[in-house]
């Protein structure tokens, strides 16, 4: 065998070791994951909302996942009563887990702030309702109408404090809504059966980042 081909089926051995490591084993072992009762499928407003969350870049900031309080803080913040599990993804292709918390983690946000109204307003300008806050506004999202140009069948926002547009009224755009209702619909908080959550676990590891 030359050194070529030793190398090329070195490289095949690495990939083909890795693939299966990574990716065949971990799928056929969460293949039998079966969905809490608590938890229903998205609609199709709220899957809707789920493309727009990743059209718009919003996983490259927030997370959705709560990890183990032994190991974090993450319980302690607020974000959820309990680490996630496999079970809390069966809806999700592709799950949003994240890695980059440059906002909160998101996947109990829906229980934390269950009001549409606020989620619409925060995706118009957030600094109108969290003043420090760091994340871009979408306006694109939206539309600025005249008061006369309203139908009874726009979803009207109102944006308090100073940082409201002047002489124009905000209407939120189908994929705004759609969005704020993929928001609303994240919560997490069911418990979780003893022998599930211990299942679970053990597939997707012990330290509670799965």
């Amino acid at each position: 065998m030359t050194r070529i081909s030793l190398i090329a089926f070195g490289a095949f051995a690495i990939m083909a070791g890795a693939i299966c490591l990574l990716v065949l084993i971990p799928q056929a072992m969460l293949s039998h994951v079966e969905a809490p009762p608590q938890l229903k499928p998205y609609t199709a407003q709220q899957l809707a909302g789920r493309q727009s969350y990743i059209a718009n870049g919003c996983v490259y900031c927030h997370s959705q996942q709560v990890r183990d309080p032994a190991f974090t803080t993450d319980v302690d913040r607020g974000w959820g009563s309990r680490a996630t599990v496999p079970a809390d993804y069966v809806y999700d292709k592709p799950h949003l887990l994240g890695t980059m918390r440059t906002g909160p983690d998101l996947i109990n946000v829906g229980q934390r702030l269950p009001d549409m109204e606020w989620h619409l307003i925060h995706l118009y300008q957030p600094r109108s309702l969290v003043e420090w806050s760091i994340m871009p506004g979408y306006p694109y999202l939206f539309e600025e109408k005249q008061e006369s140009e309203v139908t009874p069948d726009d979803r009207v926002i109102r944006i308090p404090g100073p940082l409201a547009p002047k002489g124009v009224v905000v209407v939120a755009k189908p994929e705004a809504i759609a969005l704020a209702a993929y928001l609303v619909s994240l919560n997490r908080q069911y418990p979780v059966p003893a022998s599930a959550q211990a299942r679970d676990r053990m597939v997707g590891g012990d330290d509670g980042s799965h």
